[in-house]
């Protein structure tokens, strides 16, 4: 059997543990720049705030109600993420957890026998929120889809399910797929279950008792044949082994206002490929090509039937020898960028993206440049060491600026309370 593990309303809950008066209270997290709505409060959804609308349709509404409102803190989020699933680490077997998502992991539940699932979720979700403080639900199943289904019924009527919710048997999963709405299934977007109740399926169930050449023919190949054999109740996705190292390493950012001027966007992008190099030393990692892409600010077009964000532009280069020294990275990036930019334009967002990675201990160097001069190496370590004490980016290149007036908005956001020294709470 396997099971997922979700956190309830992550980003709230979060908020939540360092301010206990909030705990029955309605409260919403944004996104960033602080433009939408990305995580609620059952308490909130009550009030008919819907899911990704902006800040601002809302803000009425949530003022009546006195709705608390955040900024994603994606430091605290992060940290308590690692400590829920650091939690069922030391609670699982070795190679039974898979980290999904920041706020979801499967398990592999083999080793429970089946009558006592649902006594040992109970169990399992005990000791998480009291060792982390994060609620969670917990859907079982004989594969991980069917497992996605028992977790979505366990948070639809949290009350009624305690947040656990087993599909041990046939006719509870029958009963589970008849209750789950074609578009809920993990797997199916928006143009695919438009898609398919255009065949008259409407829900998981319908789907599920379809042949697998079907699925292969109409939903996308040897995809949708995998998710019909889930569905049917038959394994197709195993639990994955975790990948340390990343092939690709990208930082990007809205800017926190319209942007116009070439050395804001050069301190933007300066500053991006600053926090790509760490990323890539910390894996132990060169790389061999840089891209930096800008986006621009569309017209505004009344007669367009959608909304556009702007208009994305790139550019790439290879390097003369792999590295993953911040300045060489630097110099690259703000030569793509010097090319992409367009004075006269406004820019609402840019990023920077490392590929094709070698280990850094044996490059392949270019016969005619000569490699890096190992002292720079050393300095590297010494700022990584330097900026992970004392955080903040003590130790910084004169190219990322100073002033930072086009960052990410984020005016509402909490304390880093796990994080950050002088940001701890206070006992009095």
């Amino acid at each position: 059997m396997q099971a997922i593990v979700d956190c309830n309303s992550f980003y709230c809950s979060c908020e939540r543990l360092f301010q206990p008066n909030l705990e029955k209270a309605p409260v919403v997290v944004l996104s960033n720049n602080d433009g939408c709505i990305v995580s609620r409060s059952d308490e909130a959804k009550a009030l008919g705030i819907n899911m990704a609308i902006p800040f601002f349709q809302a803000k009425e509404v949530m003022a009546q109600n006195k709705v608390s409102v955040f900024s994603s803190n994606y430091h605290l989020y992060g940290d308590l993420s690692w400590r829920v699933m650091e939690t069922m680490r030391q609670l699982l077997p070795p190679g039974c957890v898979e980290v999904y998502s920041v706020d979801e992991a499967f398990l592999n539940l083999d080793h429970i026998p089946n009558e006592n699932l649902h006594a040992y979720c109970l169990l399992l979700k005990n000791k998480i929120e009291s060792w982390t403080g994060i609620s969670v639900s917990i859907g079982v199943a004989p594969t991980k889809v069917l497992s996605k289904v028992a977790n979505r019924l366990a948070k639809k009527n949290k009350i009624k399910t305690n947040c656990i919710v087993v599909l041990d048997d046939t006719r509870k999963i029958q009963a589970a797929l008849q209750h789950t709405p074609i578009e809920d299934v993990w797997g199916i977007g928006y143009s695919y279950s438009e898609k398919l109740k255009t065949y008259g399926i409407q829900t998981a169930y319908a789907l599920s008792i379809k042949d697998l050449s079907w699925g292969k023919r109409f939903l996308g190949g040897i995809v949708g044949m995998r998710l019909i054999r889930e569905l049917k109740g038959l394994q197709s996705h195993g639990m994955q082994t975790p990948r340390t190292d990343k092939k690709m390493i990208a930082t990007t950012r809205m800017f926190g206002r319209e942007v116009k001027q070439w050395q804001e966007i050069e301190e933007a992008l300066a500053t991006y490929a600053t926090r790509a190099a760490e990323k890539l030393r910390r894996q132990h990692s060169a790389a061999c090509g840089v891209s930096v892409f800008v986006v621009k600010k569309a017209p505004m077009n009344t007669n367009a039937t959608h909304f556009s964000h702007g208009r994305y532009i790139s550019g790439y280069t290879l390097l003369d020898n792999p590295t993953n020294l911040t300045p060489a990275i630097i110099k690259a990036v703000v030569a793509i960028g010097k090319g992409l930019f367009e004075a006269g334009e406004i820019y609402k967002k840019a990023g920077v993206i490392l590929t094709n990675f070698v280990p850094d201990n044996a490059l392949q160097t270019n016969l005619f440049v000569p490699p890096a001069d190992e002292k720079k190496k050393k300095l590297m370590n010494v700022i990584d060491n330097m900026n992970a004490a004392f955080r903040n980016d003590v130790l910084k290149f004169g190219t990322s600026g100073t002033q930072k007036n086009w960052k990410m908005r984020s005016e509402l956001r909490s304390k880093r309370y796990t994080t950050r020294w002088e940001e701890l709470c206070l006992v009095k």
